[in-house]
Parts: structure tokens; sequence; C-alpha cells
């Protein structure tokens, strides 16, 4: 509120300057500025999970830490499967030599059948008897392809480039498939604001609002810097709209910081005065009107200008009503 007063205060500096029977006060339409708390959120978090059972072998990133896309996270490793690979290899190499002894024999019985030795019926038997023999080391060699694309999915990757929010697990720990490993927060943030759903309708994409300084305190409008409304939420949850705002220079905050937003929600009317308009007695503020009497007012808002101080009449003014020059 405090910058949107600036705005009349050089102008009602000059007017009393000329003003010899005192200043006439005119109610002033100003765009009825709120001031809400939006909460610095990721456009989206990421959720790196476990792909199989197993216990945490490694783990490669902590709290706060940066990773790049298919930066590996942990590993998960599950002992049954290097057993099962240690099995497979086995039978493979005992498969492997009936293979060799299935074509041997095909060879042999093929050369007396050359020679006019053996029979056609011989020799089917022992194509068959290859044939098998290979299919079932096939089979064999797909089986411990399978089990070994299991031992790869131990290794948990990155889904995507950030920062890491939370690690919910730590090494040694039994986890289950799809138990979340790591969260992480895409490095392009925005603020989220609620606002109550009266004020709504003034609420569009693309619109501007500006942004307070980051810790909450600082409403000067030098310290304040603008955004643009990304997307307002259709659903309205506990009577409040949602609202997503694009701000540069966002990748030093904390997700979850909270900082002031100010947005336009329409016009009202009001009365600004210069501050030297209005002292205090006894607790109670008063402006004195060019006859002579007292009213007693309340003040609102104020801003300093260059110099030039401003406050807001919320009580005891009306339109026309003509103060004593101070």
């Amino acid at each position: 509120m405090c910058f949107i007063l600036s705005l009349f205060l050089t102008v009602f500096a000059a007017d009393v300057a000329l003003a010899e029977e005192g200043y006439v006060v005119h109610a002033t339409d100003v765009a009825d500025r709120k001031a809400v708390i939006a909460t610095v959120e990721p456009i989206h978090q990421l959720v790196a999970r476990a792909r199989i059972a197993g216990t945490m072998a490694s783990l490669a990133v902590k709290e706060g830490g940066t990773v790049a896309a298919g930066a590996h996270i942990a590993l998960v490793a599950d002992e049954k499967l290097a057993l099962q690979m240690q099995a497979l290899d086995a039978r493979i190499a005992s498969q492997q030599s009936q293979r060799d002894q299935a074509k041997t024999d095909y060879d042999r019985v093929a050369e007396l059948a050359r020679r006019g030795v053996s029979t056609q019926t011989q020799l089917d038997q022992a194509k068959t008897n290859l044939d098998v023999a290979e299919r079932n080391l096939a089979a064999m060699r797909s089986d411990r392809d399978v089990v070994a694309q299991q031992a790869s999915e131990g290794a948990v990757l990155s889904p995507g480039a950030g920062r890491v929010l939370t690690v919910p697990v730590s090494a040694g720990r039994v986890v289950l498939p799809g138990e979340t490993i790591a969260t992480l927060a895409e490095d392009q943030y925005i603020l989220r604001l609620e606002l109550p759903e009266r004020h709504a309708r003034f609420l569009r994409a693309g619109d501007a609002v500006r942004i307070g300084s980051r810790g909450l305190q600082d409403e000067n409008e030098a310290n304040t810097r603008e955004g643009r409304v990304r997307i307002v939420y259709p659903e309205i949850q506990g009577g409040r709209v949602i609202a997503d705002v694009d701000v540069s220079g966002l990748g030093d905050y904390f997700v979850g910081e909270r900082t002031g937003v100010y947005i336009d929600a329409g016009t009202r009317r009001t009365i600004i005065v210069l501050a030297s308009f209005v002292y205090r007695r006894a607790g109670v503020n008063y402006v004195r009107l060019a006859g002579g009497d007292e009213i007693v007012v309340q003040p609102g808002e104020t801003c300093d200008d260059g110099g030039v101080r401003g406050v807001e009449i919320l009580a005891g003014l009306k339109d026309g009503d003509r103060l004593a020059t101070p």
C-alpha cells in the first residue's frame, strides 16, 4: 500500500503549496492492492523410487545437494539375484556342454548318412537333439538376461536435474519396490499463492504482481520486483483460489520459503493527505478544518516518497472537507 500512496504525494504537495485558504480534500480511486503470502515451490517435484526389493548398498546424495538428470543416486542390492545368476551360469555351462555333444553327434551321423551307412531316421533324431539343446541353451541365457536386468534395476537414477529435498532412507536399510529413495525439486521455481475467493475474479493468467523483498519485512517499492501470474487453478480449496507466479531469481530460495506478494484487487475510493495535516494528542489523531474545528480521524498506511510523507485516512474525513494549511 505504501507504494500506492507515493503515486499521489507529489501532486498533493504541489496543491498544498499553492493553497492559501486551506486544502480541499478529494476522494481518489486507487488500486486496491492486497498483500498475500506466497510460498516458493518447484514447478515439478520429482521422486526417485526403488525398482526392486533389497538392501541399500550405497547412497550417493544428501539433502540440499544438486544432481543432474540420470545421475546415480543409490544402489539397491538383492543377494538372491546374485545367487540366481550363479545358478544360471552353472546351468548354462552344463547346457553348453550338452549342446556341443549334440552338435558332435549330429555331425557324425550326417557324415555316416552321406556315406550311406546311417539311416535318415537316425539323422533326423540327431538333428532334433541338437535343436532341443540349442533352444534350451537360448532359454537359459534369456533367463540370465532377465535376472541381470533385475540386478541392473537396483541402480536408482535421478529422474531429472534439480535439488535434493529429502532422503528418507539410509545405507543398509531394507527397501521395497516403489519406495521413495529421494525427492527432488526441479531447478525452476515458482511462487504459489492463495487468496480469498472474493478476489479471484481480479486475477488472470499473465497479470503482473509485485513481489516483496525476501524476509517478509520490507515493503518499500525500491525493494519489490515484478512477477507474472503463470496459471490460476480452476478449483477453489478451503475458500481460497490458488495461483502460480513466475519470478526470475528464485533459485537461491528455500523450497517452502514464504514471501509477500501484492496483487491488484480492483479499485476503491479513499482519501490521501499529507502526513503534516495529521497530529496526535492524548493518543488520538486529529486534523484541523479550515474553519478551526478539529476532527478525529483514523489514519491508515503511511509512506515517505522523497521526503514527502503521506497518509491514508480511513475514517473521519469526507470528500470536500477543507483542511487548514499547516
